[in-house]
């Protein structure tokens, strides 16, 4: 998998955590009957892709500089 940078991975991580949060409490207690099951069904993908975004968070190596880059130091 390719690197991400940490502050994009946290930012994705509490956005599918505070739209599942809300799409599972709207489920639950604010949607019409007929839509209840779907509604909270979302909600738990959500913070389930969240869950699955820490995981990534959590095992992602750091990214280490190119060395063919640096340029020497001349003596």
């Amino acid at each position: 998998m390719r690197y991400i940078p940490p502050h994009k991975v946290k930012v994705l991580v509490v956005m599918f955590f505070v739209t599942g949060a809300v799409g599972m409490v709207m489920g639950l207690f604010l949607a019409p009957p007929n839509m209840t099951l779907y509604v909270t069904f979302l909600g738990v993908i959500n913070f389930l892709l969240g869950a699955f975004f820490i995981y990534v968070w959590q095992t992602q190596e750091m990214k280490t500089p190119d060395k063919r880059k640096k340029k020497r130091k001349k003596d």
